[in-house]
């Protein structure tokens, strides 16, 4: 695998928040990622976005828009049936078609999450099961894989039906050509803090993978920690990272306006990078 010196880069996320933006830009990170909300979808949403990226890219032209998490109260799973949440449906069609206009105009990436953390249950009710359900997740990938080309990326998660997790999964997904986001925590979960699979997972993916989010987990529930502070083996996990990929720290802060704990999280990635020269 290609080696790069400046890997890992400091990559930092924010909102759309000024105030959040300018404590990021303080450390001149490499990265930025920005955590959007249905607010930022509306037409005064997207242009403060553009003007927000604008001001980003005086900094660094290694943007992302992370698509909105959440939609009147529930996560935004993008195979969600028309027939069950029209709203929801809807919302996923339209909120990814403006970022992606966002994003070619701005010359940024959008990241989507295929699937968050719907229980077995809910999918069997949506679906049947998980393979009807992951089968849908993969036909609405390809429909943005087709539309947003080399401005799209999608993120794992853990739910059953869009996990990287599974070897077998993982191998049809590499099938379907997507630009992987790689978030190590969620790999961690859904393989119930195995070290074993959450390396085996960033090797068999490492091919595919254009962005990481790096954040730590005991490995039971999602719980967003700092580098080191969770079960995940990181001195293991470096050496496999697809070194021609972006990252940020994609850590849960105490506080918005203090970046802390994502910039120690990459202190503690430059060290275990040391280590294993």
């Amino acid at each position: 695998m290609m080696t790069n010196d400046k890997f890992p880069y400091l990559g930092l996320k924010a909102s759309t928040d000024p105030a959040q933006i300018a404590e990021r830009l303080r450390y001149s990170p490499t990265v930025f990622e920005f955590f959007t909300t249905p607010a930022d979808c509306t037409p005064a949403g997207l242009n403060h976005l553009q003007k927000m990226i604008e001001w980003v890219q005086h900094t660094t032209h290694r943007i992302v828009i992370h698509h909105p998490m959440s939609y009147r109260g529930h996560h935004v799973e993008v195979s969600t049936p028309a027939r069950i949440d029209p709203a929801m449906a809807q919302f996923v069609t339209t909120s990814t078609q403006d970022l992606l206009k966002v994003a070619r105009e701005m010359d940024v990436q959008l990241l989507i999450h295929g699937s968050y953390n719907a229980p077995v249950q809910t999918i069997n009710a949506e679906f049947g099961d998980v393979a009807t359900g992951r089968q849908a997740v993969l036909d609405e990938l390809d429909h943005w894989r087709d539309v947003g080309g080399d401005h799209i990326m999608f993120e794992n998660s853990i739910s059953p039906i869009y996990p990287y997790s599974d070897p077998v999964f993982n191998q049809a997904i590499l099938a379907h050509h997507y630009r992987l986001a790689f978030d190590t925590s969620h790999t961690f979960i859904a393989a119930h803090g195995n070290n074993d699979v959450l390396v085996a997972s960033l090797q068999q993916l490492a091919p595919a993978i254009v962005h990481y989010h790096l954040v730590d987990s005991m490995g039971q529930f999602h719980d967003s920690l700092p580098l080191g502070q969770g079960r995940i083996d990181w001195a293991r996990v470096w050496p496999t990272l697809n070194q021609t990929a972006t990252n940020i720290y994609e850590i849960t802060l105490a506080n918005q306006l203090d970046s802390t704990a994502q910039r120690a999280s990459h202190t503690y990635l430059e060290h275990i990078k040391a280590a294993a020269k």
